[in-house]
């Protein structure tokens, strides 16, 4: 540890202080979770194992389905294992290695979903070049620069988190470890970290988002001039759960890391909707409105009983 915090550990106040809605909510987010585990493990072995999935799009859905296995693992598991016990505890140390996965898993994400965004626009504009241009050197590429950007960035925000002391206070009003809830339990100066805190969330989600937006400024401009409608049509189906997911994820996720840090309700909330609940919704998403993973995973399923 790079601070001198005199606090070992802190307590997780949860969601809830009653014994009995906190075994709802073990229940409620024990069954969440395993419909993560399910829906996204599906996902990834009917696009590995079905070829006519073999394309970019379905490489990047793979990987964003490997990445919400990541996120939701971060805090879920901590979480489930503090609403069945007394001691609602977890080490200084631990929490900064949650802080950082966090940012890791959820930079990863944000980048993924621009590079899904820059996929769907070669797809509309220039069909006949999509294949070359989308090449699998490009989309590795691109993977490993989402994954590269967002490790970084968590380090360096964890490296500037390390300097802060904790010394008496010890209970953040959440379920997992976040930025933002620690800055009221510092009893040292946090402008440091809280600047760096916002300059990455501009700089890389607000960047991210501002890439996705301009990308579909550019397809719904290439939507509208074609002539014929069933290509609109296939065009625009093709984009809305990228879309959709987008909304979930920059909706609640920038909500959480820009609003002031004040133990609020919402703040709660926000963290279940990015970390918890759209893990599950996005491979629900992807496959009700795609007919090809649709039917992938009836041909999956075939194969398997």
């Amino acid at each position: 540890m790079g601070n001198h915090s005199v606090v070992s550990e802190f307590i997780l106040l949860g969601l809830s202080a009653d014994p009995q809605v906190q075994a709802l909510f073990f229940v409620l987010f024990l069954v969440i979770y395993v419909l993560t585990l399910l829906g996204n493990l599906t996902l990834l072995l009917v696009i590995r194992v079905d070829s006519r999935l073999h394309i970019p799009m379905y490489f990047f859905l793979g990987q964003l389905s490997f990445l919400d296995l990541c996120h939701s693992s971060v805090t879920v598991p901590k979480l489930l294992e503090n609403l069945l016990s007394e001691k609602k505890t977890i080490s200084v140390e631990g929490c900064m290695a949650q802080v950082f996965f966090v940012f890791a898993t959820g930079g990863t994400e944000s980048c993924l979903l621009t590079a899904m965004a820059y996929d769907r626009y070669v797809a509309i504009s220039s069909p006949l070049l999509y294949s070359q241009v989308m090449n699998r050197q490009r989309c590795m590429g691109l993977v490993w620069a989402s994954w590269g950007l967002a490790f970084l960035d968590g380090l360096i925000n964890i490296l500037v988190a390390l300097n802060l002391d904790f010394c008496e206070a010890q209970t953040i009003h959440h379920f997992s470890c976040e930025l933002p809830s620690l800055y009221s339990l510092s009893c040292s100066d946090v402008t440091a970290s809280f600047t760096a805190l916002l300059c990455s969330s501009f700089l890389h989600f607000f960047g991210n988002f501002l890439m996705i937006f301009f990308s579909y400024v550019r397809i719904l401009s290439t939507i509208l001039a074609m002539k014929s409608t069933t290509g609109r049509s296939k065009a625009f189906s093709t984009c809305f759960s990228h879309v959709i997911v987008v909304c979930f994820f920059y909706g609640s996720g920038l909500l959480r890391y820009l609003m002031p840090p004040s133990g609020s309700p919402l703040e709660a909330v926000f963290s279940v909707q990015y970390s918890v609940v759209t893990p599950m919704l996005n491979p629900l998403i992807y496959s009700l409105k795609n007919t090809e993973v649709k039917a992938g995973v009836r041909r999956f399923l075939r194969k398997c009983f």
